[in-house]
């Protein structure tokens, strides 16, 4: 059993996109559970590029990296892990739609929140309580 010093670290980025009032969620290919788009990073990537290159993967648009700005970092325990998410916004050029990798967008009020992870959740409360996301 792993102390809590040891407990194994999920790193990802994800990118927060709102639009009237709702936020831009993702279901992943064989996942019942909708996230946050975005992702882990590969190698020694650094925020921005692992943002750039996981939303061009998931949602075949491109963000314009001179737009990007960090709004927050949530961290949550799940079973075996801690799990830190580094949220950015970001205008984009493109059409959003899903991947391959994707099998489903969809855009979220808080009355969604029970649908995403405790992560997600956290987020969810920030803009919530910012009105950023309606109910």
């Amino acid at each position: 059993m792993r102390t809590e010093r040891e407990q194994r670290l999920i790193d990802t980025v994800a990118w927060v996109r709102i639009e009237g009032g709702r936020i831009l969620c993702a279901r992943p290919r064989g996942k019942d559970v909708f996230y946050i788009p975005g992702g882990k990073r590969e190698g020694a990537e650094t925020d921005l590029e692992t943002l750039l290159r996981e939303i061009d993967e998931e949602l075949t648009v491109a963000l314009l990296p001179d737009t990007v700005t960090h709004v927050g970092t949530y961290e949550a325990a799940i079973p075996d892990a801690l799990v830190r998410m580094a949220c950015y916004t970001a205008d984009y050029t493109g059409t959003l739609a899903a991947s391959s990798e994707i099998d489903e967008i969809a855009w979220f009020t808080y009355a969604d929140r029970p649908q995403v992870p405790p992560v997600d959740q956290l987020l969810f409360d920030d803009l919530r309580q910012a009105g950023l996301i309606s109910y």
